[in-house]
């Protein structure tokens, strides 16, 4: 019997199906892989950094048919990319190592619909009770600034636009790291994108 089926009496119904998914990848998925993954535990080598939502019903891989390895993902509420500053943070150290060390040369911001941080910025909701929050989501100012000054048709339109700002915002924020200026701009592709989880594009 193995560490996670011990595990599996003492805990409740969720975490009981993350476990027996853990044991299902290992005794159905992992065999059927073990040379991919073989290969993956001696390196890894990227070939592009994919920053976006951190939303449950986006998968990166999934979505761009991508293999073990094949994309260095960031994840974060609203597919934000903090300006390079004095403190970097966890993001700026990813960006860092994904450029300088693993050497990808293509980097990807996407954002997608019906995004809960993008809603709250284009509807101004409260977030009083959420000020971590509210003060990641600061990072979006500059695109809440330039979506508040054009006329929407509608509160969906509204959020459409907000999430296309902030995706053009995000990458004008990629340009201020130091790892990412200095590549050779032969090799320095940066694209934006959105996905509609209603019909997959």
């Amino acid at each position: 019997m193995t560490n996670l089926e011990a595990t599996l009496g003492r805990c409740g119904d969720v975490m009981k199906e993350i476990i027996d998914g853990f044991l299902k990848f290992q005794k159905e998925v992992f065999p059927e892989r073990a040379e991919l993954f073989k290969k993956l535990s001696l390196a890894q080598a990227p070939t592009a950094l994919f920053v976006t939502c951190s939303d449950s019903r986006f998968v990166p891989e999934m979505v761009t048919q991508r293999e073990p390895g094949d994309i260095f993902v960031i994840r974060n509420a609203g597919n934000i990319v903090p300006a390079y500053g004095g403190e970097p943070g966890g993001v700026s150290a990813t960006v860092e190592y994904a450029v300088a060390v693993l050497e990808v040369a293509d980097i990807v911001v996407c954002g997608h619909s019906d995004c809960g941080a993008m809603t709250a910025i284009a509807t101004h909701k409260d977030l009083t009770r959420l000020p971590a929050v509210a003060g990641w989501l600061r990072h979006a100012d500059a695109a809440a600034a330039i979506n508040d000054s054009h006329q929407h048709a509608s509160p969906t339109v509204a959020l459409e636009s907000m999430v296309r700002e902030n995706v053009i915002a995000q990458l004008t924020n990629l340009r201020t790291h130091p790892s990412v200026t200095c590549l050779p701009r032969s090799i320095r592709t940066m694209q934006m994108c959105q996905l509609n989880v209603r019909v997959g594009w």
